[in-house]
């Protein structure tokens, strides 16, 4: 350690307080980084302001069925449709899941063919269909088939009214997604665990749930979230049956005030809010189940946030005075 110890014979260490032989290491910098994102912040700021600024937005208007007990009426049936669809999707999605991976040929096609049935198709074309199932059959009876025997019979549209077709038509549409994901999850699960799990004498349904799908949860909560998500807005598509969630309502208001563009600002603003506050739930859950996949989890923002400010303490007035 020949440079640990300073003595008048070296000037420039004591002067300057660098070594000569050390290494001075200068950070790369980049100015275009910076000048990209001025570029794009006065960008988004402008177009913001353009929006808000136009003279052919009545403000007044939003002010005024942002909300409005017709406009909250609709997002709370909007959230009940979601959570609804979701809850009983996931379901059939475990379900048709095991079907799929299941050695009976028959459970595996019929698993098959739901999920080619429902994802080939539109959404939009399914709501149609239920919601116009009694076109195609007038009475829904039970009873032995082939016979004429019938235990009861109903008319078709007092059965599935519009609210039921919609809901109907995002549940199992949803299932079809779901089971995909759910199958994805599932396979990517060692196949060792599940003979770890037969091997101490676990049934294949306690195995299913208490071995295979925590370890799956990993992989299947980030698209089970974004399908959450996506059900939230598909919800809209229901206004061709007259559900009224919340984009059939604002539709009906636009079309008795005349104010179209103010009313989808509201049904913006409405979607955007509810987006945001179903990722809180979904962050947290994937470092929930994430947390045997890392050494150490990232912090929340909330964390992050706490650690700036405590990175950030308030320089005394004698030390910058002294650095001067």
């Amino acid at each position: 350690m020949q440079h640990s110890a300073l003595t008048s014979r070296d000037p420039v260490t004591l002067a300057g307080g660098v070594d000569p032989d050390d290494i001075v290491a200068v950070p790369l910098r980049h100015p275009w980084r910076w000048v990209i994102a001025a570029v794009l912040l006065v960008g988004f700021v402008s177009l913001a302001v353009s929006l808000w600024g136009n003279p052919n937005v009545h403000h007044p208007t939003i002010s005024e069925f942002i909300f409005s007990q017709r406009i909250l009426s609709g997002v709370v049936l909007t959230l009940v449709l979601t959570v609804v669809a979701m809850l009983v999707s996931t379901v059939l999605g475990v379900l048709l899941a095991v079907m799929r991976l299941s050695h009976n040929p028959v459970m595996n096609v019929l698993a098959w063919l739901y999920v080619w049935v429902f994802r080939g198709t539109p959404l939009l074309i399914q709501i149609v269909f239920w919601g116009y199932l009694g076109l195609l059959y007038s009475q829904i009876s039970l009873g032995i088939p082939f016979t004429d025997f019938t235990v009861f019979s109903v008319d078709t549209n007092t059965l599935i009214p519009a609210l039921t077709a919609g809901l109907l038509a995002l549940t199992l549409n949803q299932a079809a997604y779901s089971a995909e994901i759910v199958r994805a999850g599932m396979l990517s699960v060692d196949e060792g665990q599940h003979e770890a799990a037969y091997s101490v004498g676990m049934s294949p349904l306690f195995t299913l749930f208490k071995v295979v799908l925590p370890q799956a949860m990993r992989v299947i909560i980030p698209p089970m979230g974004n399908e959450t998500i996506s059900m939230l807005k598909n919800t809209s598509l229901l206004s061709v049956i007259a559900v009224l969630e919340l984009y059939t309502v604002a539709t009906q208001i636009s079309s008795q005030s005349l104010r179209q563009v103010e009313m989808l600002v509201v049904v913006s603003c409405w979607y955007l809010f509810l987006t945001s506050v179903l990722s809180i739930p979904q962050y947290y859950l994937e470092r929930h189940f994430g947390r045997g996949n890392a050494r150490s989890l990232p912090p929340t923002p909330i964390q992050r946030i706490r650690a700036a400010l405590r990175r950030a303490p308030s320089t005394p007035v004698s030390e910058r005075s002294d650095a001067r």
